[in-house]
């Protein structure tokens, strides 16, 4: 290894993952066995190589098998527990799997028989129907992704490449093909397009592989692999290995239509006839060599574990997984495997991320007698342990997951499912049920619609439609509210409409000119409008009256906008005048000419008739209209 990898060994990262020992290296990714520190349980550390981490396609890519894996839970796909960044470092923390992968078995075992390639073939097909039905398609099938633990559960591995099958399949990069040449669909090299159809084409190429030893399509380099996945059918495998059961050739053959149109549209659709097959096929003989005696635990068709089994399995307990659990043994085939080329696509097909190439663990266990599981799914963990004990079996939990049929700390699911054989004295693992998962609406308030949605996926929920509403208090573009409402709670996926402002409503002015000032403040307040006023004095309109208005009436404004507001201060004032000696005739006269009333107070006698007094003195202002008293001598 190198010292880069060195490196780590021994380090605990994130302050969680003690790195034990180097596993795997991949194009993106290197895979270490590491110690949870929290929980005390192995795990494999998959850790994006440094000079990929600064890449931010790279990344994105990374954290999307993370979330892609993270939502799959089943026996045959490899569970992911954690992700994080620590120290410049991108890791993902996943279930380990002591054991060696399907590469190891072919070159161990030799080209295997059609029973015991089907015993393989099966829980890797019912991993990807769980992925598929889940949304999501695999990408990369091929030996080293599929893993059999040392107590003999097969699980499909590394979902590094895994893209919803409703996405855009190219390279997020560049795009250009993901994937390992030799497994390539003819639409991924002709188009970079991977759906569900495509990883049914890989199973294909993978069951040729183990009954042949050797993939269909060889050449002297990737390119002229790549070429002769469009342009030519994949072979029966009895053509290059004669007395292998036309039934398996059909598989083959169907499963690997270069038309996808003309495959099997499903994975399901597949396990339907691979367990078919098994049905008319004779019994398995054991994977046996001189080194080591293999037992693989498969999920196997209801059919083929009825053929090993006179009486009916016992009635599935609610929630039960629909495929039941069977263990089977394979014959050892007595030739070797043949050399052969691994080809990776260079320079068509980006990095390919191998992150199974779990090896060097010793696999030594014999056929043992077994015994039906119970039925334990409804029970609590005690009773399920109590039952088991009965049975001679003893209960690992292996997961939790949530439920809407199956009530908190309750048996989810087993595996092997009720009724279907396990090693006397052996282990049957269990999901206990968490019970209804139910997700807190984030409160996005404030944020613009693209951040709300972000916010809203990462809390594992669905963004919907956004409908604008106008808001006298909320900035245009941004969110006010969601449907279901901010802190509510609901179903992982649960579509959230977003509700967004559109500012303040648009308001024509209605004409308050002519009215009181205070009944227009009012009116337009009402609008939400500002209102500032001024006054000024007017000859013809009366005191506290709107004069103006700006803007005018009927122009349209946004609630929240301000409007000025003139109003009538009455008649400007007049200045009294000097009427002191003035004759008194003349005096009010002038007072009359001023828009002032004359009170005349006189003595008894007036012999100058003259004004020698006048209230208010000259010079005082009053208003229009106002009496002047003079008093005449």
């Amino acid at each position: 290894m190198t010292s880069a990898q060195e490196a780590l060994v021994g380090q605990t990262i994130d302050g969680r993952y003690q790195v034990l020992a180097l596993l795997a290296r991949g194009g993106m990714a290197t895979v270490y066995q590491a110690l949870d520190l929290r929980l005390d349980r192995t795990v494999a550390l998959k850790v994006m190589h440094r000079h990929l981490a600064e890449d931010p396609d790279f990344v994105a890519r990374f954290h999307r098998e993370a979330k892609s894996a993270a939502r799959l839970t089943h026996p045959h796909v490899v569970a992911v527990y954690d992700q994080g960044t620590a120290a410049g470092l991108i890791y993902l923390a996943m279930e380990y799997v002591p054991g060696r992968n399907l590469r190891d078995v072919i070159h161990q075992f030799g080209p295997l028989s059609g029973e015991q390639a089907l015993v393989m073939l099966e829980p890797v097909l019912e991993g990807l129907a769980a992925a598929h039905a889940a949304g999501f398609v695999h990408r990369d099938i091929k030996p080293e992704n599929v893993l059999i633990s040392d107590d003999g559960r097969v699980k499909v591995a590394d979902f590094g490449l895994a893209r919803g099958l409703s996405s855009n399949n190219t390279s997020a990069t560049s795009g250009l093909i993901i994937g390992t040449v030799a497994y390539l669909s003819p639409e991924q090299v002709e188009h970079g397009d991977a759906d569900g159809r495509s990883d049914v084409y890989a199973a294909g190429i993978l069951l040729y592989e183990m009954v042949t030893g050797e993939v269909p399509h060889d050449g002297d380099s990737p390119l002229a692999v790549a070429y002769q996945h469009v342009n030519s059918d994949v072979p029966a495998p009895s053509r290059s290995r004669p007395g292998i059961p036309p039934e398996i050739d059909a598989l083959v053959v169907t499963a690997t239509r270069r038309d996808p149109k003309l495959r099997y549209q499903r994975a399901i659709d597949f396990l339907a006839d691979v367990r078919r097959v098994r049905t008319v096929l004779p019994p398995a003989r054991p994977f046996t060599d001189s080194r080591a005696t293999l037992v693989v635990d498969s999920t196997a068709a209801a059919g083929g574990a009825a053929r090993r089994r006179k009486s009916p399995p016992a009635a599935r307990g609610r929630n039960q997984p629909s495929v039941p659990a069977s263990r089977v043994s394979g014959p050892l085939p007595q030739e070797r495997p043949r050399s052969r080329k691994r080809l990776t696509v260079v320079g068509l097909v980006a990095l390919t991320v191998a992150v199974a190439a779990f090896a060097g663990w010793y696999l030594a266990v014999g056929r043992a007698a077994s015994v039906p599981t119970p039925s334990i799914v409804g029970l609590t963990q005690a009773e399920a342990e109590q039952v088991l004990e009965a049975a001679g079996l003893s209960l690992t939990v292996t997961d939790t997951a949530f439920s809407e049929e199956v009530s908190a700390d309750l048996i989810l699911a087993s595996d092997p499912a009720a009724g279907f054989d396990v090693r006397e004295q052996g282990m049957v693992g269990v999901v206990i049920s968490r019970g209804p998962e139910r997700l807190t609406i984030p409160d996005v308030r404030g944020l613009s619609a693209a951040d709300a949605a972000a916010e809203i996926t990462g809390a594992g929920l669905a963004v919907g439609s956004s409908k604008e509403t106008f808001d006298d208090t909320v900035a245009a573009g941004k969110v006010t509210q969601t449907d279901p409402k901010i802190g509510a709670e609901a179903k992982r996926d649960t579509v959230v409409d977003l509700i967004v402002s559109k500012g303040a409503k648009p308001v024509p002015l209605p004409n308050v000119v002519g009215r009181k000032a205070a009944g227009a403040k009012k009116t337009l307040s009402g609008l939400g409008i500002a209102v500032v006023t001024d006054a000024k004095f007017s000859e013809t309109i009366a005191k506290g009256v709107v004069m103006t208005m700006s803007p005018k009436a009927g122009t349209v404004v946004n609630s929240g906008s301000r409007v000025s507001l003139v109003t009538s201060k009455g008649p400007p004032p007049v200045t009294v005048p000097n009427l002191i000696d003035s004759p008194k005739g003349k005096a009010i006269g002038e007072l009359k000419r001023l828009g002032l009333k004359a009170r005349v107070v006189e003595a008894e006698a007036t012999p100058l008739n003259r004004v020698y007094s006048q209230d208010p003195v000259a010079g005082t202002q009053i208003p229009k209209g106002s009496a002047v008293t003079i008093r005449i001598i």
